[in-house]
């Protein structure tokens, strides 16, 4: 078999992504069609990059936004900041090339960054939900319940817990001493696929999938009470009525926020599960759109605020008129009508 891989690579040296027995089969794409992804991947690299690196900056200059929920948003902001940064151009090659070139270390490190980034966003998600529950189900018990220290602490499991436990599937031997049944040998060599196997893809469903059923029940319970709310509002004062509307208005834009990460992950999450049942049967070039179809949820959340908070076109606004540089602008009140 590998002298027939061997002199296949030969005739077709293009084919395979390198010349040594058991060398992964490549996919080579007319120049032109790889230019056109290159930008387009470059694209999406750069509106997830500088989108979310102003969410960092707006929610750390301006004192009106240091709120216990917006320190969640701006952590959130740099996970899929860092996803933009040090995951998606060495995604970006291997998708258009086909093969990994980076050698195992990398390998490693690029499948740990790229899980640490994606389950961080998860879980933020998921206390997102639980902080605008709090504000629109207990909003008497909100201001003492949910406080800025409560936040940090939601920030450190947050990245804390992705981050032990990528690193304990994929630094230690424990996963692959106990399960080497469900493990599979590297197919070839120009791959970088690591723990996408059986055992991988039924572990990360209920990782993905139980903060889901949290967020969508947590959302139910507030779609329900801010409906109620919605018809006793006249009976408030108007500040009163106004700090409602706010609170009302941040729920359904998280809400957006998290539906539109369910629509990016599930096709990923499903078909990753699915896979591992049918033996890896997904071809390649539909398995690169499911994961940069997940890769797309990090450049929506900014898009999103832009569209529905008046505090985030406001602020962008002052940033883009230079209007920072002023002394007075770091207090100004970006929640004033």
């Amino acid at each position: 078999m590998s002298l027939v891989l061997n002199q296949d690579a030969e005739k077709h040296p293009t084919m395979f992504c390198y010349q040594v027995n058991g060398s992964c089969p490549r996919t080579v794409h007319p120049l032109g069609i790889q230019l056109a992804i290159y930008l387009a991947c470059a694209a999406g690299v750069l509106i997830t990059v500088l989108g979310n690196l102003f969410v960092v900056f707006a929610v750390s200059y301006f004192k009106a936004l240091h709120t216990p929920t917006n320190f969640l948003l701006l952590s959130l902001a740099v996970a899929d900041m860092f996803l933009g940064l040090l995951v998606l151009p060495l995604s970006t090659i291997r998708s258009v090339e086909s093969c990994w070139f980076f050698g195992d270390f990398l390998c490693r490190l690029h499948t740990y960054l790229d899980t640490l980034f994606c389950l961080t966003s998860i879980f933020h998600l998921c206390f997102i939900s639980i902080d605008r529950y709090c504000a629109i189900c207990e909003p008497l018990l909100y201001p003492s319940k949910f406080t800025v220290r409560v936040a940090l602490g939601y920030i450190l499991a947050g990245w804390g817990v992705p981050a032990a436990y990528t690193a304990f599937l994929l630094y230690t031997n424990v996963v692959e001493s106990g399960l080497r049944q469900w493990l599979e040998e590297m197919p070839c060599v120009g791959r970088c696929q690591l723990l996408f196997n059986k055992f991988w893809g039924w572990l990360n469903f209920p990782v993905f999938f139980f903060p889901c059923l949290i967020m969508i029940s947590l959302y139910v319970k507030i779609f329900v009470v801010a409906t109620k709310q919605a018809q006793q509002i006249h009976n408030l004062s108007k500040s009163l009525a106004g700090a409602a509307k706010r609170e009302r208005k941040a729920a359904k834009t998280l809400g957006i926020a998290m539906g539109v990460y369910l629509l990016c992950w599930l096709p990923f999450t499903m078909d990753t599960m699915a896979d591992s049942l049918l033996n890896f049967i997904t071809p390649p070039l539909l398995f690169d759109i499911f994961i940069w179809l997940a890769y797309f949820n990090s450049a929506c959340n900014p898009i999103i605020y832009v569209f529905s908070y008046r505090w985030f076109r406001k602020a962008l606004k002052l940033i883009l008129s230079r209007g920072i540089f002023s002394l007075r602008t770091p207090t100004t009140d970006l929640y004033q009508e």
